[in-house]
């Protein structure tokens, strides 16, 4: 999963911070840097550009357009890394909620304004 950002610092820190995420040695790559973290056997790539371009994804999460709209990351403790992502500032559009017996789901917004769903199973 490769994000683009503009803001490298802030959203490394997100990801690898608050929610958690291992981060992996970065990649130069022409014009900017890859930064690489890991969360199990799944890489997320932070893509950022000395120049970054002009355009940026629509605010709105879901509803705001289409395109990769959100990412999901299983975690063990849901209440529990919304707090911390809460306490770190950011917003929360879906708080915690039961989507289905033995599912619990929220959606935290990282500095992008990307959606990050985080997912407890709980059975």
């Amino acid at each position: 999963m490769g994000i683009l950002v503009r803001d490298a610092k802030a959203t490394l820190a997100f990801y690898r911070d608050t929610l958690g995420l291992a981060q992996l040695a970065p990649l130069p790559i022409p014009g900017g840097v890859q930064e690489r973290l890991a969360w199990g056997p799944t890489v997320v790539k932070l893509v950022h550009f000395d120049t970054p371009p002009e355009a940026a994804n629509p605010p709105g999460g879901i509803m705001g357009g289409t395109g990769i709209r959100y990412i999901t990351l299983s975690v063990d403790d849901l209440d529990s890394a919304v707090q911390t992502c809460q306490d770190a500032g950011h917003a929360v559009p879906i708080p915690p909620m039961e989507f289905m017996p033995g599912l619990r789901v929220a959606i935290i917004e990282d500095p992008e304004g990307n959606w990050v769903e985080l997912v407890e199973v709980t059975t």
